[in-house]
């Protein structure tokens, strides 16, 4: 029953158009009702989740990434993984090392292994927080050590003075260390009760605003108490983890002990046998291993000892009474007592074992082809004859570099009516001009030279090395000159007067564009590109290895398992560089990581330098976990597919430097040192890997310059560019340019001292300069060598801060 009174809808009711549902994703999930396809979704699907799902999927993968991080921290310095290496790094000379040292060796209920042959370091060991440690100290000036320890360590502890912070060294090493990638590390001042109460806390302050510029939100952490040394530990126990790329993606290790096994055939050859905790990823026996600092090697088998670190104590019973681990000779070195409880993890296969062949062997017969037939020979020479053009070329020079001489004597004659009234009108002008300038130069000969200025040295008989230093600093003058007229003058030569120009540039040719003109990166290569490895895509490559580091598993030793490897084939000098106290590191390689190629770095010059730096000079590089030396060449980073080469290391521009050397896979930092007659290193470049790529076209451009010397509407003679007649027909097709921005080209050579009519699309000015453009293209040279000599110590000054932050009242 209707109420009454209750409306009711008449015949004329208004009908609203239905909702046309199904163009958008809610009306299709509601007419779905919860059923899902059989066929899977694509990955635009996660771009079509509801507001809710969203903060679920985004709520899951900050789980994910706080579960990962807590695991890390976990894992590190526990039972499972391996201990946690501190390395020690005192920034000044009157640092309290021996002090910081003794404060966390004092810590309640934990047991600690000194290692008095591994330049002072010890093991802590913490069975009732299950954490372990293992700390290293590594001085500031011994930069090669400093650097390796930081490639596999965990944190670093730098060591400041309570007064003067960091001297000299240690603002070295503090640049190399950033340069090269800095793990997690903390900020320590040990002492400074000796000061008075007032001036101490002036020294806190100031150090303080000293560390804010070079450690941004770094803490500093007093060491004057046990306390204090418990909460450093703490700190660097908990700490995030900073990740190193070129580490993360190769398992490494430190070595704890080694023992050296003479070969049979020689006693400066054997096999090497490391032991240490493995780090990074799994350690696969097949792969290579880089000893850095000493090569490649293949292993011949890994082995399982007992952990010396453990924190099972039932493991380390046999050894309560011995806690101090002392590193012995080759003979006796710590593993030889637990010999029989060695187990052999695995052993390489020689079908799976990567070889260490780092060049191709070229085959002078590759090149060989067959005899071309008759029928072949004809139909080239009637080709050759259909399109045949008479162009000198120096003799060895191929089709493609021939291909910028052309015949521009069309060109010449195609140019405007007025030009060419211009032309005539001039020609009896500049041929009365050029009889008297011949003249006048038959009786002057040739032009003058520049003068040269001489100095004179007064001698000293008393000091024998004065005269040392004055060469030295002749040297370096003459360097600064000739960095400066590279910057004034770019490119800029003199042409020879003894040797004729087509003969000395016959390698050169010309470009009508540098940007857009052809050039091919397969021409005329150098014999030793032969023996270089090169990738169809390297970033293809590149991406498919890391791909496959990230999901495929591999066999071998897991992360934070105590091994010891068998390196085949290492010399004795290895074993002798340990004893000395010099950390062993040991990377493994990636495939095709031992082959050599073509590398480029993308650097840039470092403040502290201002040395002038030449190109082919040989620099130490620092590569990854690499080390070697090498003549590189410096060209300019482009987007383009040709570079031009600069002579010398820009300080204001990033540049890119060219090597032969071992295939690395970005990313990967790079420090570049310059070896002093003194034997120090200085820091010239830092950077980071390009890219590998044989095919990188570097072209070094020589610019000859010539002056206007009479000058017209649109043409003018030039004069010193050339001094015979035949280099002006030899260089008549390259195009001119101006340093004012004129373009124009060389019409026909006057006389036979190598003056010459030019044709420029607007009047010259008379203190303009007439420029011609060669390009060769450039190789670098294979001076690659993977010794490097051990830098000598840095020169220690009281401070490197400065002196506002550093004097006391």
């Amino acid at each position: 029953m209707v109420a009454a009174g209750a409306h009711r809808p008449g015949p004329l009711k208004q009908q609203n158009k239905a909702h046309k549902g199904g163009k958008h994703s809610g009306s299709s999930q509601r007419r779905a009702g919860g059923r899902v396809s059989v066929k899977a979704q694509p990955r635009r699907r996660l771009r079509d989740l509801n507001r809710v799902d969203r903060r679920h999927q985004a709520l899951q993968l900050r789980r994910q990434r706080k579960e990962a991080v807590l695991a890390e921290k976990r894992s590190l310095g526990s039972r499972d993984g391996p201990p946690h290496l501190v390395v020690l790094v005192p920034l000044h000379s009157k640092a309290a090392a021996r002090d910081t040292f003794h404060l966390l060796q004092s810590q309640d209920s934990a047991v600690v292994h000194v290692d008095e042959g591994r330049a002072g370091g010890f093991a802590l060991l913490c069975p009732r927080l299950k954490q372990r440690w293992r700390f290293v100290t590594a001085e500031a000036g011994d930069l090669h050590a400093v650097l390796d320890l930081a490639k596999v360590a965990d944190s670093l502890l730098f060591i400041l003075d309570p007064v003067d912070g960091w001297d000299s060294a240690g603002e070295h090493c503090l640049s190399c260390l950033f340069a090269q990638g800095l793990p997690s590390y903390a900020l320590a001042v040990p002492g400074g009760t000796d000061l008075p109460p007032k001036k101490r806390i002036d020294a806190r302050k100031k150090l303080a605003k000293a560390i804010e510029k070079r450690f941004p939100d770094a803490k500093l952490f007093p060491l004057t108490t046990e306390q204090e040394s418990s909460l450093l530990l703490r700190h660097l126990a908990t700490q995030k983890q900073r990740h190193l790329a070129f580490r993360d993606r190769r398992a490494h290790l430190l070595a704890y002990a080694a023992e050296f096994v003479p070969g049979e055939e020689s006693d400066l050859v054997g096999t090497l046998k490391v032991s240490g905790f493995v780090r990074g990823q799994i350690l696969d026996v097949n792969s290579l291993v880089h000893i850095v600092g000493h090569g490649d090697f293949q292993m011949s088998q890994v082995d399982s000892p007992p952990d010396p670190l453990s924190l099972n104590p039932r493991v380390v019973k046999g050894q309560k009474r011995n806690q101090d681990m002392e590193v012995q000779d080759d003979s006796v070195n710590g593993t030889d007592e637990m010999e029989e409880d060695v187990k052999v993890l695995m052993k390489a296969d020689p079908n799976k074992q990567e070889s260490l062949q780092s060049e191709v062997v070229p085959d002078p017969m590759e090149g060989e082809q067959t005899w071309p037939t008759e029928e072949e020979l004809q139909e080239a020479e009637a080709s050759l004859k259909a399109n045949r053009k008479v162009v000198k070329v120096p003799k060895g020079t191929s089709k493609y570099q021939a291909a910028w001489i052309v015949d521009d004597e069309e060109s010449n004659q195609e140019d405007d009516d007025d030009d060419d009234e211009d032309d005539d009108i001039d020609d009896d002008m500049m041929e009365e001009a050029v009889s008297q300038e011949g003249e006048s130069g038959e009786e002057e000969e040739e032009p003058a030279e520049e003068e040269c200025e001489t100095m004179t040295v007064s001698e000293c008989l008393r000091d024998d090395q004065y005269d040392e230093k004055v060469e030295e600093d002749e040297q370096m003058l003459e360097r600064y000159k000739q960095e400066r007229m590279d910057e004034m003058f770019p490119d800029e030569v003199d042409t020879p007067r003894d040797v004729p120009a087509r003969v000395r540039f016959q390698k050169y040719r010309g470009l009508k564009s540098f940007r857009t003109s052809p050039w091919d990166p397969k021409e005329n290569l150098p014999r030793d590109y032969a023996r270089i490895f090169q990738f169809q895509d390297f970033s293809r490559t590149r991406k498919h290895l890391f791909r496959q580091i990230e999901k495929e598993e591999t066999e071998g030793a897991s992360v934070g398992w105590y091994v010891t490897l068998h390196v085949c084939n290492v010399p004795v000098s290895v074993m002798e560089s340990f004893k000395e106290g010099k950390p062993l590191v040991l990377f493994s390689l990636l495939p095709h990581e031992q082959k050599m190629s073509v590398l480029n770095f993308l650097v840039r010059r470092h403040p502290s330098n201002s040395e002038p730096v030449r190109a082919k000079e040989e620099l130490i590089f620092h590569c990854g976990f690499r080390r070697f030396r090498a003549s590189p060449l410096f060209s300019q980073h482009t987007s383009a597919d040709k570079h031009k080469l600069e002579r010398f290391l820009r300080l204001d521009a990033a540049l890119v430097v060219t090597v032969y050397a071992p295939i690395t896979f970005p990313p990967a930092s790079v420090l570049l040192f310059k070896q002093r007659s003194n034997g120090m290193h200085d820091l010239i470049a830092t950077g980071s890997l390009l890219s590998v790529d044989p095919d990188r076209i570097v072209i070094k451009r020589l610019v000859l310059s010539g002056h206007p010397f009479k000058i017209f509407t649109k043409t003018a003679v030039v004069r010193y560019m050339f001094f015979n007649r035949e280099d002006v027909m030899w260089f008549k097709p390259v195009e001119l340019r101006t340093k004012w921005g004129r373009r124009g080209h060389i019409k026909e050579p006057l006389g036979t001292h190598g003056h010459m009519k030019c044709h420029f699309d607007g009047q010259l000015k008379s203190q303009d300069t007439v420029l011609l453009n060669l390009y060769k293209r450039v190789f670098p040279k294979w001076t690659y060598d993977p010794h490097v000599p051990e830098p000598v110590p840095w020169v220690r000054s009281e401070s490197a801060l400065p002196v506002q932050e550093v004097e006391m009242d």
